[in-house]
């Protein structure tokens, strides 16, 4: 149902620790993980530290779109940094959704720095039971 549109994912985390943080133009990938749970397929983003308001998801067509910004703590004068390996500015991930996924009934839940969309199968993506008409009665082909 979900289609992979990042093969170099390992790559992309590496030039990013090299080159800065992401930006809107240029944002850095979130990891995530897809999986079905019953009637419906489940996408976890992980965005510790990213407030529920720096998080933006929006759908066009069958693309699913999230970005998420995560700013500097404000510190006072007297702080220095000794360390900083917590990657900040711009993310992003879209994700191309199946035409089987109702994408008008999505939820979305943000808790403990993981956002999780809900999105449910169509109902006429669901297996169902055709049921078989019995003609009333056999015809005979005479030639």
């Amino acid at each position: 149902m979900l289609m992979r549109t990042d093969p170099f994912r390992e790559l992309d985390r590496l030039a990013q620790q090299l080159m800065g943080p992401g930006t809107w133009s240029k944002p850095s990938a979130m990891p995530m993980d897809a999986y079905r749970e019953g009637d419906e397929y489940v996408v976890a983003f992980d965005l510790p530290g990213v407030t529920a308001d720096a998080i933006d998801i929006d759908i066009e067509r069958n693309m699913l779109t999230v970005k998420a910004e995560r700013r500097p703590v404000a510190k006072g004068d007297d702080v220095q940094m000794e360390l900083s390996e917590r990657p900040l500015g711009v993310f992003s991930r879209q994700i191309v959704l199946a035409d089987t996924l109702d994408t008008e009934h999505i939820q979305a839940d943000y808790d403990a720095g993981v956002l999780t969309l809900r999105i449910p199968i169509a109902e006429r993506a669901k297996p169902r039971k055709i049921s078989i008409g019995v003609g009333s009665g056999r015809k005979e082909i005479s030639g």
